[in-house]
């Protein structure tokens, strides 16, 4: 009997070479993420500047899946924590002796990617309105993070911090979330064909 093989869960199960594709994958979306984070443009009075980290990191979750985003958003993580500059601003993970405000966010990409990945794998990036719902649930995992170890770092207040942590990003938030709600489920009718 012959067995069918199961469909991609991901758009990256479509590569094949499993081994080096997954290396290849995970370095990649690291890559692309430490990339897009030279992107970056401050915001007057906050500490968090706006960059394209965000959208790559949910990019990588709903493309690599789970496990495969998770490695590499942990390893963009450990690779700025070692001191390679690729955060936003050109920062690696320290400043001044301690932390950068920034650098719960890249926290938050951890579980940003689990979540994304996980939510892809069952068809969360399907369709313009389930992709939106996932971006959505992994921009919130990214402040859940972020907005901690960036009041722990400053010494802001929850009203202080949400207001130059997490207000000023919402507008650019949604434009990502609506560009990924487009190109995602487009990406799957292409691989489709």
């Amino acid at each position: 009997m012959t067995s069918v093989p199961a469909a991609p869960a991901v758009l990256s199960d479509l590569l094949p070479g499993a081994r080096v594709r997954d290396l290849a994958l995970i370095a990649g979306g690291a890559a692309l993420t430490g990339l897009a984070a030279q992107v970056s443009f401050p915001i007057p009075g906050s500490p968090v500047p706006v960059s394209g980290q965000t959208f790559a990191a949910l990019l990588v979750g709903a493309s690599l899946g789970m496990n495969r985003a998770a490695l590499s958003m942990l390893l963009y993580l450990v690779v700025g924590l070692a001191g390679v500059p690729w955060f936003a601003d050109g920062n690696t993970a320290w400043l001044d002796g301690g932390l950068v405000p920034s650098f719960g966010y890249v926290i938050g990409f951890v579980a940003a990617g689990v979540l994304v990945g996980r939510l892809a794998a069952r068809g969360g990036d399907r369709t313009p309105l389930r992709t939106a719902g996932t971006m959505i649930l992994g921009n919130l995992a990214i402040y859940a993070f972020g907005l901690p170890v960036l009041m722990a770092v400053t010494g802001l207040g929850l009203g202080a911090a949400l207001a130059v942590g997490v207000v000023p990003f919402l507008l650019g938030d949604a434009l990502k979330i609506a560009l990924a709600a487009a190109l995602l489920p487009a990406a799957w009718r292409l691989a489709a064909r």
